[in-house]
């Protein structure tokens, strides 16, 4: 239940910055407009929301991993930490990725 509150929590925190002024619009072409905004918005916070979700849970599985082999072979620990910190980069770079998708999504509302 914690980790759902986590997950609502995080969603909810990233979809409040991306809130827009109500404007009047006087065509019901620029209303249509409007609505697409909307939607777009929510698909990067939605983006941005899962993306750190999983790089998270990600980054702990790996450390928790590397940390406990450690623990049980001292001797491994040269074959084991550098690993480690390279799998650790590469998720945060997938975390960083998501981060570039929602921006791009982002541009599609100027």
């Amino acid at each position: 239940m914690k980790k759902y509150s986590i997950v609502i929590a995080t969603v909810l925190a990233s979809a409040s910055v991306f809130a827009e002024e109500a404007v009047t619009h006087t065509t019901t072409a620029a209303a249509a407009t409007g609505s697409d905004k909307g939607l777009l918005a929510l698909a990067a916070a939605l983006c941005m929301g899962i993306a750190v979700l999983g790089g998270t849970f990600g980054q702990g599985k790996a450390a928790s991993a590397a940390l406990e082999g450690i623990a049980r072979n001292p001797a491994a620990q040269d074959k084991i930490f550098t690993p480690m910190l390279l799998s650790l980069a590469l998720i945060e770079s997938l975390v960083i990725l998501g981060f570039l998708v929602a921006f791009v999504k982002i541009g599609g509302l100027l």
